[in-house]
């Protein structure tokens, strides 16, 4: 679960505690639940909340209450009230108790039928999730009927309400087909939440509502991967069926997620623009430019000349003109792309250095003054060459540049070939560091030291070393006594040999 979702969840729990405290929900009181993850864990809290801990809660007589109880007697008695929460509604459609599930799906209907807009806005995230439980799936099939047998228009004066933060601010009430009024497809292919959008792009897709040019500007916009492929392939096989239409593949060229742009770069070859592949070469993802180096094959051109032009000529490379060329070149190219470790831009020396452990080349006395570049993006890239080569750079260099006064991305590049090296240098390197005033690398330091312990296999440290046993005796926090004591007997380190007793 992420931060987000989290705080979310909270804000639910947070609601529950203040209606069993004899609260309320809304000015003056807890904040009332919105997102579907806030439901959800309401629900939770208030059966939990009829617990032991909490024998007679004050808000027992509220309708959201129970909603939730326990006793399934009383969550159905609660679903018969005027008016309840449909949130919770869409909930006990899920319940384990037959007689609950089966009046909340009666009350879920009937709300449906009397207003299907409102009724599918608010509760298909909800819906959705619900439906990977085992009594889930009945509330998104319902849900899936009314979007499918008739998209519902929404009034000129209905909008989502404000406080429901999953949706994105609309674009215009009258979109996609002209003067037609916007309809509830219309909202949930909107939604913030991922979910939603994916699913209202299934629907709309099964009920073939748009034509390929709006097929791939949605594939061109959208930002979600998973939703942008349902469009892209839609518009691919609309492509294939009717033949090639220009204004669709440049909505798909110009695609925020890689797939899209691929896909755009091979319908290149039906519209017979094959010469316009070379344009995409250096593209930012690997993807695309295999597919671009794919139609300049099958131009009859060749990708690996055309890559090198672009590295070659100062006014034209790039640091993805640098990673496009490393994944054509052959090994006899690595002086090119050693030239290019002195360019001024940062992110093409980067891009030089991967693309020489590319071809399985590393050069230590080159790329050892690299970890003190002044790029966050070239040094750490020569830490990862390096890492495998560790042994042949000298320990005090390596552990002067994880020092407190050096930069932050030198002292991790570092440590990284540091760890790599193993052995008694690397736990050094790993002990200075678990009081560092970097959380970040006091964090890895500390999973470092830790990924030392295994019950089936000894660390690999010298036996009976004495600056193993004082660097143990730094890190003792990290271990209990019985695993610390395992270790040591792993090492034939008597216990008690640098003051640590009581094991």
């Amino acid at each position: 679960m992420g931060v987000d979702a989290q705080r979310r969840a909270e804000e639910g729990r947070a609601a529950a505690a203040e209606l069993l405290r004899g609260g309320r929900l809304g000015i003056g009181g807890a904040r009332r639940p919105v997102l579907p993850v806030s439901w959800i864990a309401f629900d939770a809290e208030v059966r939990r909340g009829h617990g032991p801990r909490f024998p007679g809660p004050r808000g027992a007589d509220r309708i959201e209450v129970r909603l939730c109880h326990p006793d399934g007697r009383i969550r159905e008695a609660a679903l018969r009230a005027a008016s309840p929460p449909l949130p919770l509604v869409a909930i006990r459609c899920a319940d384990w108790a037959p007689a609950v599930r089966e009046r909340a799906r009666q009350v879920l209907a009937a709300s449906l039928a009397a207003d299907p807009a409102r009724t599918l806005i608010d509760l298909t995230p909800l819906v959705l999730r619900l439906a990977g439980r085992e009594q889930g799936r009945w509330a998104r099939e319902l849900f899936e009927e009314a979007l499918g047998a008739q998209d519902p228009v929404l009034s000129p004066w209905w909008r989502p309400a404000r406080s429901a933060r999953w949706w994105r601010p609309a674009r215009d009430a009258r979109t996609m087909t002209g003067e037609q009024p916007d309809t509830v497809l219309g909202w949930l292919r909107r939604s913030g939440d991922l979910a939603t959008r994916r699913f209202a792009a299934r629907i709309t897709l099964d009920a073939g509502l748009f034509g390929v040019r709006e097929l791939a500007r949605r594939a061109g916009q959208e930002q979600d991967p998973a939703t942008a492929r349902l469009w892209a392939d839609a518009a691919l096989a609309a492509l294939a069926a009717d033949g090639p239409d220009d204004e669709a593949i440049g909505h798909l060229l110009r695609g925020h997620v890689p797939m899209v742009r691929a896909g755009g770069v091979t319908a290149l070859r039906r519209a017979g623009r094959c010469a316009e592949a070379a344009g995409h070469l250096a593209d930012r993802s690997g993807l695309v430019r295999a597919c671009a180096r794919w139609l300049v094959k099958q131009d009859g051109g060749d990708p690996y000349v055309l890559c090198r032009a672009l590295v070659e000529d100062p006014s034209r490379v790039t640091a993805y003109a640098v990673a496009g060329f490393a994944e054509c070149a052959r090994r006899t190219d690595a002086p090119l792309l050693r030239a290019l470790l002195d360019h001024p831009a940062g992110a093409v020396r980067a891009a030089a250095v991967a693309g020489l452990r590319t071809l399985d080349t590393t050069d230590v006395d080159l790329l050892r003054p690299l970890l003190d570049d002044p790029s966050a993006a070239a040094a750490r890239e020569a830490s990862v060459s390096l890492a495998g080569v560790g042994g042949r750079l000298p320990a005090d260099w390596l552990l002067a540049r994880i020092a407190p006064d050096r930069p932050a991305h030198t002292r991790r590049a570092a440590y990284r070939v540091l760890h790599a090296r193993g052995g008694v240098i690397g736990l050094r390197a790993s002990v200075e560091l678990l009081t560092d005033a970097d959380p970040g690398l006091r964090r890895i330091a500390a999973q470092r030291v830790q990924s030392l312990w295994s019950p089936y296999r000894p660390p690999e440290l010298p036996r009976g070393d004495p600056e193993v046993a004082a660097l143990l005796d730094r890190c003792t926090g990290l271990f209990s006594d019985y695993v610390m004591g395992r270790m040591r007997s792993q090492l034939g380190i008597p216990r008690g040999v640098s003051g640590r007793t009581g094991y």
